[in-house]
């Protein structure tokens, strides 16, 4: 069973006038024309595919000795070392 509901909604003037116009053209209401929009916008973002960031690791042995245990800072400026002088 589909039940409706009474909402108040706050559109600038500008843009009920164009939706009057198209309603007024295609012989609709505008109520019509909300639901189509809300339906458009629900199933365009439902449809949108989630992003999942691609594995980009590599095979390694983890941080050299020398960097265990120390800051991401330390291990930055070792990184940028000899670049920008």
């Amino acid at each position: 069973m589909v039940s409706h509901m009474k909402t108040t909604i706050n559109i600038t003037d500008s843009l009920l006038e164009e939706a009057k116009e198209l309603i007024r053209q295609e012989k609709s209401t505008l109520r019509a024309l909300v639901e189509e929009g809300l339906n458009r916008v629900i199933n365009e973002r439902k449809a949108r595919k989630r992003f999942t960031l691609r594995k980009a690791s590599f095979e390694g042995n983890g941080l050299q000795a020398e960097f265990e245990g120390e800051s991401w800072q330390k291990i930055r400026s070792a990184a940028y070392e000899g670049h920008g002088e």
